[in-house]
């Protein structure tokens, strides 16, 4: 055990002393932000600065009008549609929208030309306003007002409060339990990606540069893999630690300053009391939602699997790392490693946040392979104890299996040099009992 602890020091230090280790722990609380206000900046730049589009429409039921927007104007003629190509083809207009003579029942026909491909935007806006249109004529030739139509439609905001089993109600929001799940399934599948290639390239240089043939000398295989897996780990908690210090204390100046610290109980209060004004209903809902986050859960929870996840497939990596002698080398052996990240990574938008209560984010929170991902979309949303302790659990006996594993292939495989192994030469490793 000593020893294990002698690697795991050495791992550590040697990453953690190093001035790029607190720089890019820094700089990767600032990055995202930085990236997503450049991109706002050049959004509005571009709508600011891009000139007016004139799109020519031709409208032969003489029934439909578009509103111009800051983008797009709309000029109507009674061209035919071959003079208003020309118009678009010598640049006079960027497209041009023809609507022939159409049964609003069932409308067909409705073409859009231009130089280019139209955007997105540009197609939902034509789509949105000629179904408007045609509805709102559909209205009028059976006799109804479309107006009152329009009067009757309403918007409803639904409030969602879970009960337990004590019959305590809890204010829960579905938009910001989706973006904690993304967020944490998302950033645990980039520490296991990072972490788990830098174990991966440290146990490559080292078998390259013969250094390992010293290193056990003195020690056993399976303790300087270990070793190196723990802490390599530590480097990652202390980095995670440090972002949650810095964005907790941010988060608590913010919201003392904001007077957001209020008891759940509090807010519930306030939401039920009618003396409260409309106009600080939408606030009231922050409050509710705040006081409704079980910060405590998520946070222990995020840890667990970020450790559990990173353990399990560290070994792996430890293991792929120790067979080959180069990096280019070991892409043969990365399928069986990726496709189960990948997996749960696509399983988490399409399944886990879409219903963290269905069959399959269950077998994918609970399957170890794909557990620290998937039970992280579900943790912001409630997971039944029992569930949670078998995902656990199962992650634990999931690494301890990994390690064995892993460990098998490390015994043998850091000490070939010059051989390029095969599934079957691991396989052979594996089953090898000296």
């Amino acid at each position: 055990m000593d020893k294990i602890w002698l690697v795991i020091q050495r791992e550590y230090l040697s990453r953690v002393k190093k001035k790029s280790f607190l720089l890019a722990t820094l700089l990767t609380l600032l990055i995202f932000p930085a990236i997503m206000a450049v991109f706002v900046w050049i959004a509005v730049e571009e709508k600011e600065n891009q000139s007016l589009r004139i799109i020519e429409v031709v409208d032969e039921n003489k029934l439909f009008f578009m509103e111009s927007s800051q983008q797009y104007a709309f000029s109507f003629s009674d061209s035919s549609p071959e003079e208003a190509k020309l118009l678009v083809q010598n640049g006079d207009r960027y497209g041009f929208l023809y609507i022939p003579k159409i049964d609003l029942k069932n409308p067909q026909g409705i073409t859009f030309y231009g130089e280019e491909n139209p955007s997105m935007s540009l197609v939902s806006y034509l789509e949105s306003s000629l179904k408007k249109k045609i509805e709102d004529q559909r209205l009028y030739d059976s006799g109804i007002d479309p107006q009152i139509l329009s009067d009757i439609r309403t918007s409803v905001d639904l409030k969602s409060i879970t009960l337990n089993q004590k019959g305590e109600e809890k204010v829960s929001d579905a938009t910001v339990n989706y973006a904690i799940g993304f967020l944490a399934g998302i950033l645990i599948y980039m520490f296991i990606f990072i972490y788990g290639n830098q174990i991966m390239q440290g146990v490559i240089e080292e078998k390259s540069s013969r250094i390992v043939e010293i290193l056990v000398s003195s020690l056993k295989p399976f303790q300087l893999m270990m070793g190196k897996i723990v802490g390599i780990a530590g480097v990652g908690l202390t980095q995670l630690l440090i972002w949650i210090i810095l964005i907790g204390t941010l988060t608590t100046v913010v919201t003392g300053i904001l007077g957001l610290q209020m008891p759940q109980e509090q807010a519930m209060e306030l939401a039920q009391a009618d003396m409260i004004q409309t106009d600080n209903s939408e606030f009231t809902e922050i409050l509710q939602v705040i006081a409704g986050i079980d910060f405590i859960s998520i946070i222990s929870s995020f840890i667990f699997y970020f450790l559990g996840g990173y353990l399990l497939y560290g070994a792996l990596f430890a293991g792929i790392g120790s067979a080959v002698d180069a990096p280019s080398d070991a892409q043969q052996f990365m399928l069986p490693v990726t496709v189960p990240l990948i997996v749960a990574y696509m399983g988490l938008f399409v399944f886990v946040l879409q219903d963290p209560n269905s069959t399959t984010s269950f077998w994918l929170s609970i399957i170890p392979l794909t557990s620290p991902i998937a039970m992280m979309g579900r943790v912001s949303y409630g997971v039944p104890f029992w569930e949670l302790g078998l995902s656990m659990l199962l992650l634990i006996l999931g690494f301890l299996a990994t390690t064995w594993l892993a460990g098998k292939i490390y015994r043998i495989g850091i000490l070939m040099h010059g051989t390029k192994p095969s599934y079957k030469t691991l396989w052979k490793w594996i089953k090898s009992s000296n």
